[in-house]
């Protein structure tokens, strides 16, 4: 499930210079995160045409420093330009133990802390899929992405590839099928959302770490996110398959009383 609508993203108006503060800020900051709907740019020009909107709160790794008032990113696989107005920075780094973050990660390996969060990362970029759970170990690329057009659950997803928020929280942990192409969905937030002895436990939001997850269902309706870092009562990063139109993304954001965190047996 999703918990957002889909509705057509508008950009800001990028067309201002950004101030030398704006751009001084982000010196050196390996990760930014959008503070508005802003578009990305094939040039740092705002009037070099757009490669995509790019949601406020979405996560970007820095390629290179600014240029014009614009920093090269990298969104999704899509590297292009973004105005340093609207771009804040992210903050530390994971908080996995040190040497883990640093580590190689077999995302075929035993189910862990930093393999969930391996194996939740190659799934953003990627559509999302009512039902679905499956990816590449290689990673998005245009030809694997899939799309997924109209209002889930009546909506229509084209392609071998991308996963609902269940089925990315339920892959990343290894319940149902481990091997990451191939399409599994065990459970759903319903599941989720009660402790189940033996798989996951609920845990307080103080003590996120991550891996550990964020869910809420009532009414029918449910939502389900892997935490990656950050305060979990303020605008956390998370990876999440968020919507048909948002598909499955990196973003900081916050969550209501409604959700509660879990964490996987093990972890």
């Amino acid at each position: 499930m999703g918990d957002l609508e889909d509705v057509p993203l508008t950009a800001v108006d990028d067309s201002a210079a950004p101030s030398d503060a704006d751009v001084d800020a982000l010196a050196g900051i390996p990760e930014v995160k959008t503070t508005a709907a802003v578009s990305l740019r094939k040039d740092a020009d705002a009037t070099a045409g757009v490669l995509a909107i790019v949601p406020e709160g979405m996560v970007l790794q820095v390629e290179s420093q600014a240029t014009n008032g614009f920093y090269n990113v990298s969104w999704n696989g899509v590297s292009g330009y973004v105005s340093a107005s609207y771009l804040a920075p992210e903050g530390n780094m994971s908080a996995l133990d040190e040497g883990e973050e640093d580590a190689a990660v077999d995302v075929d390996g035993d189910p862990s802390p930093a393999n969930a969060i391996a194996r939740a990362k190659l799934a953003m970029g990627f559509s999302y899929y009512w039902g679905g759970g499956a990816w590449t170990k290689a990673g998005v690329t245009a030809s694997t992405k899939g799309s997924c057009t109209g209002s889930c659950p009546n909506c229509t997803h084209r392609g071998s590839y991308g996963a609902d928020c269940s089925g990315l929280v339920a892959k990343a942990w290894q319940y149902g099928a481990k091997n990451l192409s191939t399409n599994s969905h065990p459970y759903g937030t319903i599941h989720f959302v009660r402790d189940v002895a033996g798989k996951w436990k609920t845990i307080t939001r103080a003590s996120m770490k991550p891996g550990d997850a964020l869910v809420y269902n009532k009414n029918g309706s449910g939502h389900i996110v892997i935490y990656e870092k950050g305060d979990a009562w303020g605008a956390p990063t998370v990876m999440e398959c968020r919507s048909c139109g948002y598909g499955c993304v990196r973003n900081a954001r916050s969550f209501g009383s409604q959700y509660h965190a879990i964490r996987r047996t093990g972890f």
